[in-house]
C-alpha cells in the first residue's frame, strides 16, 4: 500500500520510490514491485530520449486504489495527534492535503501549489474532484513554499503559522481551504485548542 501511495503521484524511479517508502532493503522492495507487477498493479516503463533509465507507475487497475486509499487515511486520523504532524512523509504532502480536506460538492475549485524540501506537488480540489501529482502546475491560483507541518499549520491552524510558509498568489484561499478541513473530533479538538493558543499569544 505504500507503493501504491507513492505511485499515486505520479511514475517514480526505483531510488526514489525506496526513500518514499521508508528506504527497506533493495531486495525487500524489489520483491514487492515484482508481485505487484506479477498482479497487474504496478508496470515498469522505460524511459523516452534522452533521458535514461526507468520508472514504475500505476496500471489501470492500480489507480482504482486511489479512493480506498484516501479513504484509508482519512479512517487513520482516528489515531493521529497534532504533535504527529513533524512526523509527516514530506513527499506525500499533496495526498496528505487530499485526507484533510473535503469540499462541498458546488465549491469552485482552486488549484494549489505546494513546495517542500525539495518536493513540488500540485493539488487541484473543489467542484466534486480531488487530484493531486507531482511537478508545477500549468495554473496555480495559491502556492505555498515551506516544510510539510509548516503548510499544513498555514492551512488548518492560520495566524503566525502562516509567517514560516512563503505565500504567492491568492491568500485569501487560505481560509476557504480551512473551512474545507474535516477532521475527527478529537484531533478537530486539538486543532482548535492550538489555533486558540496562538490567538491568545
Amino acid at each position: 500500500m505504500l507503493i501504491v501511495r507513492e505511485l499515486l503521484l505520479g511514475p517514480m524511479r526505483f531510488s526514489e520510490l525506496a526513500k518514499g517508502v521508508g528506504g527497506p532493503p533493495t531486495d525487500v522492495l524489489t520483491r514487492r514491485l515484482r508481485d505487484l507487477e506479477g498482479d497487474g498493479i504496478v508496470r515498469r516503463r522505460e524511459l523516452p530520449a534522452p533521458a535514461s533509465g526507468s520508472v514504475y507507475e500505476l496500471t489501470e487497475l492500480g489507480s482504482e486504489l486511489e479512493d480506498p486509499i484516501m479513504e484509508l487515511g482519512r479512517w487513520g486520523l482516528n489515531f493521529y495527534r497534532l504533535e504527529d504532524l513533524p512526523g509527516l512523509v514530506t513527499a506525500s504532502l499533496a495526498n496528505a492535503l487530499r485526507v484533510i480536506l473535503d469540499p462541498p460538492e458546488d465549491a469552485e475549485t482552486i488549484v494549489l501549489q505546494v513546495h517542500n524540501e525539495g518536493h513540488a506537488n500540485w493539488l487541484r480540489i473543489g467542484g466534486g474532484e480531488s487530484s493531486a501529482g507531482r511537478g508545477e502546475a500549468e495554473r496555480a491560483d495559491l502556492v505555498l513554499s515551506g516544510a510539510a507541518p509548516d503548510v499544513i499549520g498555514a492551512i488548518a491552524l492560520g495566524g503566525d503559522t502562516e509567517e514560516r510558509v512563503e505565500i504567492e498568489g491568492d491568500r485569501d484561499l487560505l481560509s476557504v481551504l480551512r473551512s474545507w478541513i474535516e477532521l475527527p473530533e478529537r484531533l478537530q479538538a486539538e486543532v482548535d485548542q492550538a489555533a486558540g493558543h496562538r490567538l491568545a499569544i
